[in-house]
């Protein structure tokens, strides 16, 4: 709780919900200004904000296309930009002095991951049918079932952990890292470490969107998987 003194909402309330919530609001306001400023004035050649964004969006297509294809790459394109942006605004917000990563939060980072596993289970019945998808798990061999389909059942609800706490953990890290940087020297010291935790804000975006891409994929496209 004493690191919540730091906060600048901590002077409003001590409690993780409120802290949680009220960045989590910040981060949400910050994507739908983003996404405000990009169409306003949309434009053949795009200039400021909806030439980053359309920049953005491309990046996550040619992402998704070596995973799925460009054609489902453009899909899923509304769920995994939505994902990158409020994830890397969640994760970026904890870089700045006095406020707090909503992506340090444990119950936020499995929120996501719960979406993500919920949607691709959804999406691989949607396009293959409940009877072949499940029928999957089972493995290629039908004598191999009863071992075989437990194991797959795990491995997909081991994927949630993975998700949630590879995020959670890194994020979390990252921010006691700045918190102890900045008590121990407060000024010039702790720059250099702004750029650090800046490419890992970055970096744990783009590992949280590639993995939905290759889940999603995982699910969607079996006949190619064998």
């Amino acid at each position: 709780m004493e690191d919540r003194l730091f906060l600048f909402l901590g002077s409003f309330s001590h409690e993780p919900s409120f802290i949680l919530l009220s960045h989590l609001a910040i981060s949400v306001i910050i994507v739908f200004i983003i996404a405000k400023l990009a169409t306003k004035s949309m434009e053949v050649v795009p200039t400021g904000t909806q030439n980053v964004v359309e920049a953005y969006l491309q990046g996550v297509i040619s992402m998704g296309a070596d995973v799925l294809g460009e054609v489902k790459a453009r899909k899923y394109l509304p769920l995994i930009a939505t994902i990158g942006l409020l994830v890397f605004t969640s994760n970026a917000i904890g870089i700045i002095p006095g406020f707090e990563s909503p992506t340090s939060n444990i119950n936020f980072t499995l929120s996501l991951a719960l979406i993500v596993f919920v949607y691709y289970n959804y999406e691989g019945i949607r396009e293959n049918g409940f009877k072949k998808y499940f029928g999957h798990f089972a493995g290629p061999v039908g004598w191999l079932a009863p071992l075989m389909f437990p194991i797959e059942i795990i491995s997909h609800i081991s994927r949630i952990i993975s998700l949630s706490f590879r995020l959670f953990g890194n994020i979390k890290g990252d921010d006691l890292f700045l918190l102890v940087l900045l008590m121990l020297a407060p000024w010039i010291a702790p720059l250099p470490a702004f750029f650090i935790l800046l490419f890992m804000a970055f970096l744990q975006t783009f590992i949280f969107m590639i993995l939905t891409y290759v889940y999603l994929a995982g699910a969607v496209m079996m006949e190619e998987e064998h």
